[in-house]
């Protein structure tokens, strides 16, 4: 169950346009996440999600419309201030720094977080050194925690393609965000490895008192993790609700298997 120590919304999206050119990406798009809790964003290939990630994180611009953390509007900042505010990600397509260590991709992320300022930095104060040993330490426990401290030293690129995945996951936890994006987790996953990740995905929000957003086409891990669901189609929202009631709704079904509902199914 979702942690409700905090109550209210976390994110807000309301009413959200994006067009490239005549093509229109999302087109008034509307949900909330509510604090604590694991929340999944799905839709068939095509149908806007990874679009909605990258608005909320300000690599593209929304036309119209508001995305919000509580207090704050995202919409006009740059990926760096809206990931100081606590929003982190991972991408679709693993990013990994393919010349450096499982260690030094985890560390790169610490930088927004260190206090030392450029002077402390250059002349190597008792500052710089204690920055250097937190970052180090934090960087360890989160690997630690996905499973990947004892393959620390080795290349990020020589790991198998789902601890690739669990690296981007430790990385954004870097950050040390209230809100974490994954955009496809599951992405190359056998089924003991989909069943392994939605345990971790609980454990994460539950250890770093996070809200997750789930961009997923593994259904198995969708209807096992989360508790709340959105669903987008060429742009727009067709369905929202708990697992039971999305895999039910007839024009999920629909976008998914291409039957078009009739009758009484078309006017649910």
């Amino acid at each position: 169950m979702a942690n409700t120590a905090n109550s209210g919304d976390l994110l807000v999206v309301d009413n959200v346009d994006k067009h490239f050119g005549g093509l229109r990406a999302v087109g008034g798009v509307s949900f909330k996440v509510p604090q604590g809790s694991i929340f999944g964003l799905i839709g068939p290939n095509g149908a806007g999600k990874t679009t909605v990630f990258n608005l909320v994180t300000g690599v593209y611009r929304a036309d119209t419309g508001s995305i919000r953390l509580p207090g704050i509007e995202l919409v006009g900042k740059s990926p760096a201030q809206i990931a100081a505010e606590g929003v982190a990600r991972t991408f679709q397509n693993i990013r990994l720094f393919a010349s450096m260590t499982v260690l030094d991709n985890v560390l790169v992320a610490g930088e927004l977080k260190r206090r030392a300022n450029l002077p402390q930095e250059i002349m190597r104060t008792r500052h710089f050194w204690e920055d250097e040993k937190a970052l180090d330490q934090k960087a360890k426990t989160l690997l630690e925690a996905m499973g990947l401290l004892d393959v620390a030293d080795v290349p990020a690129t020589s790991l198998p393609y789902g601890s690739q995945r669990r690296l981007e996951i430790a990385r954004a936890l870097m950050l040390q965000p209230k809100l974490l994006l994954l955009d496809e987790p599951a992405a190359g996953l056998n089924y003991g490895e989909a069943e392994s990740l939605k345990q971790q995905i609980r454990s994460l929000r539950d250890t770093y008192d996070l809200t997750i957003v789930l961009v997923e086409h593994n259904m198995q891990v969708v209807m096992g993790v989360c508790e709340r669901i959105h669903v987008l189609d060429h742009g727009v929202t067709i369905a929202e609700g708990t697992p039971d009631e999305v895999k039910r709704h007839p024009k999920v079904i629909a976008a998914y298997l291409g039957d078009e509902p009739t009758g009484e199914e078309a006017e649910a």
